[in-house]
């Protein structure tokens, strides 16, 4: 049986994988991309029964600092199937963390599972694969601005998402991720209030010269984006960090941070609280002692993950109403 199956998949992989290259640059020599493919596969078995679960292309901004055609871009709708699409309902943008790196199933951001706990409160869910995502050839990754326009294609697949589906209510938007993409989703709320009812930020990426001197080094994101000249100036770093914006918040945010956090240090999470405080900024945040799982702490399957998970679905469900 086992034999029969190894020499059954190469036919059902390939011509899937032909058929997904061929509308995606460099994607043909890409090994991401297979596995992105196997992956899309496992979203819908995991959520299938509760969702209907698609991939869609959408344009954003072109890349670099030309005036060039736009980028296309790619994103995930999940749409629970026991909506009721004659009423108005709520929609939550998931933005994936670590930067290269894209809307994975599994691994210790256990999206597949959040995902499955936001359906079954009737949220509609979008997640973007923003630009300098895995997944869709060299291109599309090189295509990286680090606290640039990677913040205008969440903007963007969440536009789309209203345009699309006249059953989502633009005013019951909220905004859930952690890490880089925590980092995305504040300079989205501080940037973009009038698309969003509120946001939460996990261990948010917040404040790139505090960053870089405990990493030691420019963080290579950075080069990626600005350039090695660029990439050494202090305005350029202040440019792309969320804690530069804070006093422009005027909508709901909740925050969580841990103190034994190794892959983004409390004192990121701690820079930011203390900028929107000596803004007056009303806002909610938690610093975690030393929580068990570290960067991953409130997304894997522990007790207190699961307690922390439910603070942050009580504080969507006050503003977007399920």
């Amino acid at each position: 049986m086992k034999t029969s199956l190894l020499l059954v998949l190469p036919f059902v992989v390939a011509p899937l994988f032909a058929q997904q290259a061929s509308s995606v640059e460099g994607a043909e020599n890409d090994p991401d991309h297979i596995a992105k493919i196997a992956d899309d596969a496992i979203w819908r078995q995991e959520l299938s029964d509760i969702a209907e679960v698609r991939t869609f292309r959408y344009t954003g901004l072109p890349k670099g600092t030309g005036r060039g055609n736009p980028m296309i871009l790619y994103a995930y709708s999940f749409i629970p199937k026991k909506l009721d699409r004659t009423k108005k309902a709520p929609m939550v943008v998931m933005i994936h963390g670590g930067v290269h790196a894209s809307h994975i199933s599994g691994g210790p951001a256990n999206a597949a599972n959040i995902t499955r706990e936001l359906l079954e409160q009737g949220y509609v869910v979008v997640a973007p694969d923003y630009r300098g995502s895995t997944g869709y050839g060299a291109a599309y990754a090189k295509a990286i601005d680090y606290g640039g326009k990677e913040n205008d294609d969440v903007l963007g697949a969440r536009d789309w998402m209203v345009e699309r589906y006249s059953f989502i209510d633009p005013k019951r938007v909220g905004l859930m991720a952690w890490s880089h993409g925590g980092m995305i989703a504040l300079f989205n709320i501080f940037l973009h209030p009038e698309a969003y009812a509120c946001a939460y930020a996990g261990e948010p990426v917040s404040d790139l010269l505090e960053r870089r001197k405990y990493l030691k080094s420019m963080p290579a994101t950075i080069t990626e984006s600005a350039g090695e000249e660029a990439a050494k100036d202090d305005e350029e770093y202040k440019k792309r960090s969320p804690v530069t914006y804070a006093a422009k918040l005027t909508k709901p945010l909740l925050v969580h941070g841990n103190t034994n956090d190794e892959t983004v240090h409390v004192s990121e999470v701690r820079n930011l609280v203390q900028a929107l405080q000596a803004a007056g900024r009303d806002f909610q945040f938690k610093i975690y002692e030393a929580a068990p799982g570290g960067h991953h702490f409130n997304r894997i399957d522990t007790k207190l993950a699961r307690e922390s998970r439910e603070e942050i679905y009580a504080f969507l469900r006050k503003y977007l109403k399920p």
